[in-house]
């Protein structure tokens, strides 16, 4: 059994994820070598082992069982918790139907029956110490209705400890969507046992949400194969690596990279509104990640230039109209959009001809959801140019001429829309941010907390993403393009872990 954290430097960087259909389909081949009943058995002894170990004082326990593979999991659970703590209450809340159970249920069915625990008809009177969670799994598509959903009201308003069996119930394992009308953030402490597979749903969307603060996995002797992953999670970020930077005594700053933030629209270029901070964020992080140079080219009139950034003096700040009248889109890496405004529009042309390692966030991207011509990224393409994207839910909605539900609701196929369609590296940012490129299977970062949804985290994120493709060799292969944008995001995933408060970080605290 493995606890599933993020970490800076992890032993196995990635694990991979497994869909519904891949999950089954190895839960068939693996059965078919074994005895009856084995699997369900190793899992039900799983979660009793679990759940003991979780919660080593709880003396009253209800399991909460649905009439699937997923409730049977929960029944043989509680068998076994009733042989193990026979001074412990242990009750049984069943919702399912004798004549309808498959043939794995109906064997820890019986066996449950046999064993010396409580049933219940309704929810207990008052709350028990612990809650096992067994009511839905793998196979729930559509919304819960009725006396499961009745259930599952309870359940997330109940102040017991729960531990959820493979999936929280109520929570798409393909996708993260949520599919009941009750609260997805529960109101005690949770955890999750997934088994067999780890499960997509589980670490975006509103999975991390559901899942409560650890998610355990036990294999169950089971060897996933990894190339039917529906993706791959990204458990560390090893990126920057400060002490090789601090041994490469024969760098300089013309080989560490450059970046150029083009952005962050002045008041008089943006009816009266300054957006200028934005472009700074982006410029600080990426000077911060050990890029060699960064410029900031604000969207305005020369003379309206700050002469330096007071926060960042190694910053060089200039016009846009100066940076473009430059070499720097050819020779630097571009992070543009950053707090540019509706200008963004006039120069997105120029940026998209001229710089082949792009970063487009924010107003560029706005700027690249408005335009009508029908693939305005081909030639990019077909110069095998880097171009990443990267859209928080809203901004990918626009892209894909959706909305933001649409996109919410299977964040892995909006990405992978969005890679397509625009033949681009996209970081779809949110909870368990997606990062997919085309033809290549997406990477979910587990790395990331509430505390990065502040103004400006996007910016920050921007200008990281600026360092990291300047230190990446030209050209390189789109894999290593991906695994490179994917640890970035890993990295921003995890600053706010660095500060060291009770009260939140800004978006200027977590690169301080």
């Amino acid at each position: 059994m493995q606890r599933i954290v993020p970490c800076p430097k992890a032993s196995t960087p990635l694990r991979p994820l497994h869909d519904r259909d891949a999950s089954r389909q190895l839960e068939q081949r693996l059965a078919a070598t074994l005895p009856p009943h084995t699997l369900m058995r190793r899992a039900g002894l799983a979660v009793a082992r679990l759940a003991m170990a979780w919660q080593p004082h709880a003396q009253r326990i209800v399991v909460l069982a649905g009439g699937g593979n997923n409730g049977g999991d929960g029944l043989v659970a509680a068998a076994r918790l009733a042989q193990d703590w026979p001074e412990r209450d242990v009750a049984v809340w069943w919702l399912g139907d004798p004549e309808r159970l498959p043939d794995d249920a109906r064997w820890a069915w019986q066996h449950a029956r046999a064993a010396n625990l409580t049933w219940l008809q309704a929810a207990p009177d008052s709350p028990p110490d612990l809650v096992i969670d067994a009511l839905l799994g793998l196979g729930l598509d559509r919304p819960v209705q009725g006396t499961t959903l009745a259930a599952l009201r309870w359940l997330q308003a109940c102040p017991a400890p729960t531990l959820c069996v493979d999936l929280p119930s109520g929570l798409d394992p393909n996708t993260g969507h949520w599919w009941a009308d009750t609260p997805a953030q529960p109101v005690a402490a949770r955890a999750t046992l997934s088994l067999l597979t780890l499960k997509p749903g589980l670490f975006t969307g509103l999975g991390r949400a559901v899942a409560g603060e650890t998610i355990w996995f036990d294999d169950l002797g089971a060897q996933a194969d990894p190339t039917t992953a529906a993706a791959w999670l990204v458990t560390s970020a090893g990126w920057p690596d400060a002490a090789a930077l601090r041994a490469d005594h024969a760098s300089h700053k013309g080989s560490r990279g450059d970046v150029l933030v083009l952005g962050g629209a002045l008041p008089a270029a943006h009816a009266g509104v300054g957006m200028g901070g934005a472009a700074l964020l982006a410029a600080r992080a990426a000077l911060r990640a050990g890029a060699g140079r960064v410029y900031v080219a604000l969207v305005g009139e020369a003379n309206q230039i700050p002469p330096w950034d007071a926060g960042q003096p190694a910053l060089m700040l200039r016009s846009a109209a100066a940076a473009l009248d430059s070499d720097l889109p050819e020779r630097a890496t571009v992070v543009a959009g950053c707090g540019g405004g509706p200008g963004m529009a006039t120069l997105l042309d120029t940026v998209l001809a001229r710089s082949p390692r792009l970063v487009l966030d924010a107003d560029a991207l706005n700027a690249l959801a408005g335009r009508t011509d029908p693939d305005p990224l081909a030639q990019r393409r077909a110069r095998r140019w880097w171009t990443v994207l990267t859209p928080h839910p809203l901004e990918a909605a626009r892209l894909l001429r959706t909305d933001t539900a649409s996109v919410q609701r299977d964040r892995l196929a909006a990405a992978r829309t969005l890679a397509e369609r625009w033949h681009a590296v996209v970081v779809l940012k949110g909870s368990g941010s997606v990062v997919a490129a085309p033809g290549l299977t997406p990477r979910v970062v587990a790395s990331g907390s509430g505390w990065l949804a502040t103004a400006g985290s996007g910016d920050t994120l921007a200008g990281l993403l600026g360092a990291r493709l300047s230190a990446l060799p030209w050209p390189a292969p789109p894999e290593d393009l991906l695994a490179a944008v994917a640890d970035t995001v890993a990295l921003h995933g995890t600053l706010p872990e660095h500060w060291p408060h009770r009260w939140p970080p800004t978006a200027s605290d977590l690169l301080p």
